[in-house]
This record gives structure tokens, sequence and C-alpha cells, in this order.
């Protein structure tokens, strides 16, 4: 079974499928204890690649190359990625389509938002006049041959959203992604007009979105759940504090011993299962 038939399959299960957003390898390596879907997140990426904001810095090739490297790590993990406007051509998204599904990606989201692009909680966006982001889907759509495809829009005004939500529930996208929706009541507004299609929702700390509970997604009928940020926005925080601690204590570690500390023996223990899990199996003779 191809990785975009084994997501289709989980999203196809009852509830709502949470996948989440990670940014290095590092916090791939401990989402994966947790959790078994993955969010590429445009928005962690273009942070701790480049140390730049989600507006549109990311290059292909280097995104690929992450896939690539998640893939090897974690080669029964969903993988989700962010793929922006498909880097402007669509010539282009559909090289990287290609690439993503042929190095083992389970399924990408392709947006509607014009240059300059925005993070999707962000003021400012705009998008693509509607036949011409169509166009490019399609494009899309007939280059996969077992990838996922989110269709998402970035459409801010009520109308224009309900509008664009239809028009891709009746696409062969796979799932519809209305980025940005700011109440409950939008959220059912969006799945009255997807109707059967699956609908995504993205949960981003500080967002304009409401903060709900996968019991919540699902009695609203979610289908599944994007986590863009937990991982970057709660290193953020404990690097900081960790830091400020350093200074505070004139440089000196923190005790080894305490029940929470991370060290070099449960970091190398974490990064180890990495190595495992790229092994095969060996079966003994005769089992």
């Amino acid at each position: 079974m191809t990785y975009g038939s084994r997501l289709r399959e989980r999203i196809a299960d009852p509830g709502t499928t949470p996948l989440i957003g990670v940014y290095d390898m590092y916090s791939a390596s401990i989402a994966a204890q947790h959790y078994d879907g993955m969010f590429v997140s445009g928005f962690g990426f273009a942070a701790s690649y480049y140390g730049l904001p989600d507006i549109g810095f990311i290059a292909w090739p280097d995104m690929m190359a992450f896939v690539q490297r998640l893939r090897g790590a974690f080669p029964a993990h969903h993988l989700l990625v962010d793929i922006d406007d498909g880097y402007v051509d669509p010539e282009v998204a559909c090289h990287v389509v290609e690439g993503l599904e042929r190095i083992g990606a389970s399924g990408v989201v392709l947006e509607d938002q014009q240059r300059p692009r925005r993070c999707g909680h962000a003021d400012g966006k705009q998008v693509l006049p509607l036949h011409e982001y169509l166009a490019k889907l399609e494009l899309v759509l007939a280059t996969r041959r077992d990838l996922v495809v989110v269709a998402r829009t970035d459409a801010t005004d009520e109308d224009d959203i309900l509008h664009r939500a239809e028009t891709l529930a009746a696409t062969d996208a796979d799932v519809v992604l209305v980025d940005g929706v700011r109440s409950v009541e939008w959220i059912r507004r969006i799945r009255k007009v997807v109707g059967d299609k699956p609908l995504l929702f993205n949960q981003i700390a500080g967002g304009k979105s409401p903060r709900l509970s996968l019991t919540e997604l699902a009695e609203l009928g979610v289908d599944v759940a994007i986590y863009s940020t937990p991982c970057l926005f709660a290193a953020h925080q404990a690097v900081h504090s960790a830091l400020t601690e350093l200074r505070r204590t004139d440089g000196r570690l923190p005790a080894s011993d305490a029940t929470d500390a991370v060290g070099v023996r449960t970091a190398t223990q974490l990064l180890e299962r990495n190595i495992a899990r790229r092994r095969p199996v060996v079966r003994e003779a005769g089992v």
C-alpha cells in the first residue's frame, strides 16, 4: 500500500486525524513518540531553516531534501507536506509533487494565495483568481499517482470563502482546507458546503481560529486537524527559559538528576530510535 493510500484510509476512519507540525529532525523525533502523523509546516520550516517568517522564502529543493530525511527516519509515519502555492509556477508545482511522491510523502497542501504570500492566520492575505488556482490544482491532480492532495483556500471575504470551498470540494482533491476559520459557526457553514468531501482544520497557537479538542472537531465533522506549530513554539519557550536560567545562575548548568531534566543520555536514546526504525526486521529461520 502506498503512503498516499495509507493516509487516505486513516482520514476515512471515524474521528479526526491529528497531524503534528514538525520543523526539524529533532522535533520530528519527539513527535514520533506521541503521534503517527506529521505535518511538515511551512511556518516551522521557514523559521528553523532560514530564520525567516513564512512569507514565501522557502525554496522547493530545501523542502524536498527535508522530507526525504524525514521519510528515511520515519518510514511508518504519515507525512503531509505544505508546498505553499506550489512555488508559484504550475510546472514547478507538478515537479515538486512528482518528487515528493517518489521520496515517500503521504500528501501535499496546495494553497490559492498570490505573492507576496502570508501565514494563513496573518492579515493581508490575497488570493489568486479562482480559475488560475483551479488550473494549477488540476495539473497537480493529474500529476500525482496516489498522493493525497489538500486543496486550500485563504479567502477572507465571507461569500468568497463559501464559494471557493464549494468549488474545491467539487474537484478531485482529496481534502478541503479553509485556513484562518474564525469561529465554530463558520466551521459548520464550511462543512455544509463541502458536502461529503473530507475537511481539514488548521490549529495554530495565537491564530485566528478557535482552540478545539479532537472530540469537538469530530462532532463538527472535521476529518483532519493539523497542528502547525506546537513543537516550534514549545521549543521557543523552553530555550528562552533555559538560557534565562543559565544567565541567572552565572552559567551553571542545572542538575542532571532532576526528574524532568533532558541530558545527553536521554537525547542519544531518542535519536538512536531513528536508526532502529531504518533497519529491516530480522526474522529467525522458520518464523
